[in-house]
């Protein structure tokens, strides 16, 4: 099984320290690379004065920890892909496997905050959720044409390239057939190319069936974080059904996915609740208030009135907070269940001070993690 980081950076009342935040997620991100732990993901979050979520550049924050880490592949989770301009996502991505040695995982999404993507480009606005998904598609379509290498040309809904009526003339780049005509550009080459050919491996954060039968028909892999084990079957088995017959192959349950949950480690159940609880529903206090609580319902379960968010709802739904026991048997019983194979503990929720993260990671990569993996983590 293979274990990996998931970091939000995410600290109220704390913009000020900002350079301070920065160096406890470098140390965060050191310690698990030398621990074996597989990868290291940062979101993408806008505007966020309440400081709960502080990174608007992953790309940047992985150029950042890729150059003080030797091992750890680095990740997205996830770059918006609606906000971005696609040529430009397309070599700031390139740029970091580069920089990092081929060690990008690309890690996509849609958006999901209007005061975000109405401030950053308005087609991406999520209350038009067909026009964001036709969006999402194509960023992604002109992304994997950018990092073929190849010269291409572009024409969609949204986006076209290159940019039609331009002249070229210049003596040290002739105008030849590849990519212009009677003087004209009609194909474009961008660069550099990723270091991983044709591209580093494409990650999607999923959840409905529409989004989990796109991602697996397209040869994506899936990124979760909610749902119970129940739940969670359902949705790793459309995935595996749909990824198998799009690729011709049978695919394993789990293959191609990897699960966020939220993750702390302490001596105690006690200490880990009393340490871990404020922080973990903070995130969930945020969150849910656009989510709502349907995701965390079992397979075959009603959200009612009566269902209300707290630490103990959650507890028996999806998180792995307590002992390195306890946490060890909840690991085993996803890898039993879902046939889990890769794990990305979220434990840097807003407001955990960072000596708590620290120790929570030292004891999960001493406690849990060898009794799940074989021959180091990096692999």
């Amino acid at each position: 099984m293979r274990f990996s980081i998931f970091h939000n950076l995410g600290a109220p009342g704390r913009l000020g320290e900002y350079a301070e935040v920065m160096d406890e997620a470098r140390e965060f991100a050191v310690t698990a690379d030398r621990a074996g732990f597989w990868s290291t993901w940062y979101t993408e979050h806008h505007f966020g004065h309440e400081a709960i979520e502080i990174t608007p550049n992953p790309v940047l924050m992985g150029a950042d920890i890729a150059a003080r880490t030797e091992h750890i592949r680095i990740g997205q989770a996830a770059s918006i892909a609606t906000f971005w301009h696609p040529l430009r996502l397309a070599e700031d991505i390139a740029m970091l496997d580069q920089l990092s040695g081929g060690r990008v995982e690309v890690g996509l999404g849609r958006g999901l905050y209007g005061r975000e993507a109405l401030n950053l480009n308005a087609l991406a606005d999520p209350r038009d959720q067909e026009q964001n998904r036709a969006l999402y598609d194509e960023t992604v379509e002109v992304l994997r044409k950018a990092w073929s290498g190849e010269f291409f040309s572009h024409q969609g809904r949204f986006y076209e390239f290159p940019s039609p009526g331009v002249k070229w003339n210049h003596p040290l780049s002739p105008a030849t057939p590849e990519y212009t005509d009677a003087g004209v550009i009609t194909k474009m080459q961008v660069t550099p190319f990723p270091l991983q050919r044709p591209h580093p491996p494409l990650w999607q954060v999923i959840d409905s069936p529409r989004s989990i039968k796109s991602a697996a028909a397209d040869g994506v892999q899936g990124l979760f974080w909610l749902p119970p084990v129940s739940a969670l079957k359902e949705r790793f088995e459309l995935y595996r059904d749909t990824a198998s017959q799009a690729s011709g192959r049978e695919y394993a349950l789990g293959e191609g996915i990897g699960l966020v949950r939220d993750v702390y480690v302490a001596d105690t159940m006690e200490q880990a609740r009393a340490e871990f609880e404020e922080a973990v529903m903070t995130t969930y206090r945020w969150i849910m208030h656009w989510r709502g609580l349907s995701n965390l319902m079992e397979a075959g379960e009603e959200l009612t009135d009566a269902h209300e968010l707290s630490f103990d709802f959650l507890q028996g739904r999806n998180l792995l907070v307590g002992t390195p026991e306890y946490v060890s048997e909840k690991i085993a019983e996803l890898r039993d269940e879902v046939g889990l194979e890769h794990l990305l503990l979220w434990t840097t929720h807003p407001g955990l001070p960072h000596r708590n993260a620290m120790r929570s990671l030292e004891l999960f990569a001493e406690k849990v993690m060898p009794q799940f993996t074989t021959g180091g983590g990096h692999g």
